[in-house]
């Protein structure tokens, strides 16, 4: 008798220590043989205890099957012998090997990893609920996800393949790492090979794959259009309007009523000019001038009034809200009002009578303002420029009212003074862009660099954005308790200005961040050193990665990069949501006298507006990828000059000079030694030569291999002869 209870002593202390390994674990399954493992039980008879005592636990509740012959703990067992487990909620950022991050709705949280095995029927961006694991050795909080909240898409966009009998779409995307098995009856006529736009009906449980059908095929990839709407449909960003939209849109008439004309303050006959790329077409600023009596100038900005046609709640409305913005690809411009708001009835073109909403200024020679004025006006544009025409006058060449043109210049040229001396960043951009052939195929590049001219429209812009924020926010403003859309710029991130700052130390440079104003003084001061090296791109674009994003909100924190306390986006309501908004608001207190919006709804609007404009800045991105991929492809083995743009566990990357496309030299590419990555550094040493290659180097690369349909370029450098032996990554 005392023989048998010392074994069930001993088999209840063997069950206690085997239930002990699910409660550090709880979510993670296991099987027999795993927890045999971390026992160190190698015979099989203790093994064959170990199943056994797993049934019996599971048969008591304590385990659950999480698929057959694996167990994690049960709600019960949680109950009884683990910690109270901490739910917690976030979007799901997730990677092409599929593990992935949940980033918390706590902005302050640090996100949490989740491993390929415990991220259950999620897909990229979702937003879930995160069953989170206890903590343990300092190590990143790690969990499991339990629920899918919100789909992020349910449509996605792939190729079609067809193996043995079995049907999947493979997604473009790198963050959807799993493919959508299709039943054969829902091809919708798509065959193999083909992109297609596959819709997710369900995700049974058990099966490592979702289901999912035909709704569309798209084409052959590769195909300009195809691509182009691959993009697009991969964001769920609608090509077409509404047929409700449409027919919305053509009962607006064009013809402006006399008794509309009257409430407004009258333009028509002071000189008035828009200002715009030579693509543009739809036009909704305009800039006015005429001299007063007092000798000072009356600046005025115009912005198209598309609030008096496209009203809240309205189908056009709706739809624009729904798209937030314009969305600018390569060979395309989808916009977000139909062509007659955009393109016609709300765009500022010469000669043509048209309702606006306007900031107008009296100021001296000095651009020093002495009052404003902000309210509903009708214009009357009386050229259109380019900005090619504009810069050229600047530059000493005649046009059409030349003399004006000069003394907008001199004023946008003060204001911009006055900006850069209260502590704004001037930041430099250039944009790529195509020269494309009759076939929308790329057969040459340019850099557009922006120059006084697009400065000159800059300013005036930004002056009226920030004079519409303070007058409606600023601490003297009679609506500051009011809600309003402000477009705020918060300060840099400190762990992204401190690896910027590692990065230019390395290429020579220096900068002061013990204040505000000689932090803002060393970025102007660097962008002056850079000018004209190797660098310059590089440095000027990991600049702008340091700073944090600008976004919409209704609570106002101020504009870092401009050092404004108050700003606004009011000035291209044709192709920006928000901007729509502000003119409501706008009109609500300024005009109608009304009490305040509703600051959630705002606030909600708000968030859309800023998830779509990094979303359109994602397709824009993707689609300059492609035509690049496209432009080099038929330039294999080709050499070009680049910079080392960036370097990684992978390899270094490269941007050609001119056409800034980038590619990778992986590891075995790189010439004359084998090479290992010292990542804190930003650079790559050869291990037997001691040969650096880091950010900005100048290098020559030849052209090795182009996935058009990865949009993925890779390039080798090439020999200097310090060698012959490949390089290989160092392990």
């Amino acid at each position: 008798m005392a023989k048998k209870k010392r074994i069930e002593n001993k088999l209840s202390t063997f069950t206690s220590a085997i239930l002990g390994i699910f409660v550090e674990e709880p979510f993670r399954p296991k099987n027999y043989k795993q927890v045999c493992k971390v026992l160190g039980i190698k015979d099989q008879a203790g093994k064959d205890v170990v199943y056994n005592i797993l049934i019996d636990l599971k048969d008591k509740g304590l385990l659950d099957e999480a698929k057959p012959y694996s167990y994690v703990m049960s709600a019960a067992g949680l109950s009884q012998f683990g910690p109270k487990t901490q739910y917690v909620e976030g979007t799901v950022d997730m990677k092409s090997t599929g593990k992935a991050y949940v980033v918390l709705d706590d902005e302050d949280g640090e996100d949490i990893f989740i491993a390929s095995n415990n991220t259950g029927k999620a897909l990229h961006g979702d937003r879930v609920r995160v069953a989170m694991f206890p903590k343990r050795n300092n190590k990143k909080p790690e969990g499991e996800i339990v629920e899918v909240l919100e789909r992020k898409h349910t449509d996605f966009v792939g190729v079609l393949r067809i193996t043995r009998g079995y049907v999947f779409v493979v997604p473009d995307m790198e963050s959807i790492p799993v493919d959508i098995f299709v039943p054969k009856g829902e091809l919708n006529g798509a065959k193999d090979g083909q992109k297609v736009i596959v819709h997710l009906v369900d995700w049974p449980d058990g099966s490592g794959n979702p289901f999912g059908e035909i709704v569309r095929v798209l084409g052959t990839p590769g195909e300009n259009d195809v691509e182009m709407e691959s993009i697009l449909a991969a964001h769920e960003y609608p090509i077409d309007f509404p047929e409700e939209v449409e027919k919305e849109a053509a009962s607006i008439p064009v013809k402006i009523k006399a008794e509309e004309i009257r409430k407004r303050r009258d333009f028509r006959d002071v000189f008035t000019v828009t200002i715009d790329p030579a693509d543009a077409k739809d036009f909704d600023d305009a800039i006015s001038l005429r001299k007063l009596e007092n000798g000072h100038w009356e600046a005025g900005v115009h912005i198209a009034d598309v609030s008096h046609y496209v009203t809240p709640g309205s189908a056009i409305d709706k739809e624009a809200l729904s798209r937030g913005t314009s969305v600018y690809l390569v060979d395309r411009t989808i916009p977000m009002l139909p062509e007659k708001l955009c393109n016609n009835v709300c765009s500022l073109r010469p000669d043509e009578e048209k309702l606006t909403f306007s900031v107008v200024f009296e100021m001296d020679d000095d651009a020093n303002i002495y009052n404003n004025w902000i309210g509903k006006t009708i214009i009357k544009s009386c050229r259109r420029y380019t900005y090619e025409e504009v810069q050229a006058m600047i530059e000493g060449g005649d046009g059409d009212y030349k003399e004006e043109i000069l003394t907008f210049n001199k004023l946008a040229t003060k204001l911009r003074e006055k900006r850069m001396a209260a502590g704004s960043i001037n930041f430099h951009s250039e944009e790529v862009k195509f020269i494309l052939d009759e076939n929308k195929k790329p057969i040459d590049t340019y850099i557009r660099e922006q120059n006084e001219s697009h400065e000159l429209i800059e300013d005036f812009m930004l002056l009226a954005n920030r004079t519409v924020a303070e007058t409606f926010g600023g601490k003297q403003s009679k609506w500051k308790n009011h809600t309003f859309v402000f477009r705020v710029h918060d300060e840099p991130n400190p762990e992204k200005l401190n690896k910027f700052i590692l990065l230019i130390s390395r290429l020579g440079y220096s900068m002061d961040i013990s204040t505000r104003s000689k932090l803002v003084s060393s970025y102007n001061k660097l962008f002056k050193d850079v000018e004209g090296k190797g660098e310059k791109n590089l440095v000027e674009q990991v600049a702008v990665r340091t700073m944090a994003k600008a976004v919409y909100t209704t609570d106002n924190i101020g504009h870092y990069g401009l050092a404004f306390d108050y700003y606004t986006h009011f000035t291209s309501p044709i192709r920006r949501y928000p901007d729509l908004m502000v003119h409501r608001l706008i009109e609500r207190y300024l005009i109608d006298g009304q009490p305040s919006a509703d600051k959630k709804k705002y606030e909600e609007m708000c968030l859309h507006s800023s998830d779509m404009e990094k979303q359109a800045e994602e397709m824009e991105r993707q689609s300059v990828k492609f035509k690049q991929a496209e432009y080099l492809q038929d330039k294999i083995g080709q050499v070009f000059d680049g910079l080392v743009s960036g370097v990684s566990k992978w390899g270094v990357y490269v941007e050609l000079k001119g056409n800034k496309c980038e590619g990778m030299v992986r590891y075995e590419d790189l010439p004359g030694d084998y090479y290992f990555l010292d990542e804190d550094n930003f650079r790559v040493i050869g291990e037997d030569t001691g040969k650096v290659i880091q950010l900005g180097d100048e290098v020559k690369v030849r052209i090795k291999a182009v996935d058009l349909f990865k949009r993925q370029m890779d390039f080798e450098i090439l020999d200097d002869g310090t060698g012959k032996k490949k390089a290989k990554k160092k392990r």
